[in-house]
């Protein structure tokens, strides 16, 4: 008896709480939420010399894969190709990252049939 009220009361509970729509609010995209930071020629240089070590550790990754066997060697010429690129890019300009503005690739990330 006392098992049988419990599913009576519980499983409405359930089905309400699962059943209620949830709505977000969005984020405004004002001006109050840019926040501006001017970093030190100190700072710009440790986040330039952290992004030139990543690349690095990338291009180390990529050559084992190719390696491995895990990729093709033509496509990861072609990914050690753009990470050059990259490498060159902050080695002369420095790391600015431009975060609101950053891209994002449409295809997928598990294509190995390419």
């Amino acid at each position: 008896m006392l098992k049988k009220m419990k599913a009576i009361l519980i499983v409405p509970l359930f089905v309400l709480l699962v059943g209620l729509p949830v709505h977000a609010e969005p984020t405004p995209n004002t001006d109050q939420h840019k926040q501006v930071v001017k970093l030190t020629k100190q700072q710009k240089a440790e986040l330039t010399k952290l992004h030139l070590d990543i690349l690095t550790k990338k291009k180390q990754l990529i050559m084992k894969y190719v390696e491995y066997g895990v990729l093709p060697k033509e496509k990861g010429d072609k990914i050690l190709e753009r990470l050059n690129e990259h490498y060159q890019e902050i080695k002369e300009h420095g790391s600015d990252m431009h975060w609101g503005k950053m891209h994002h690739h449409h295809q997928s990330h598990h294509q190995h049939n390419e």
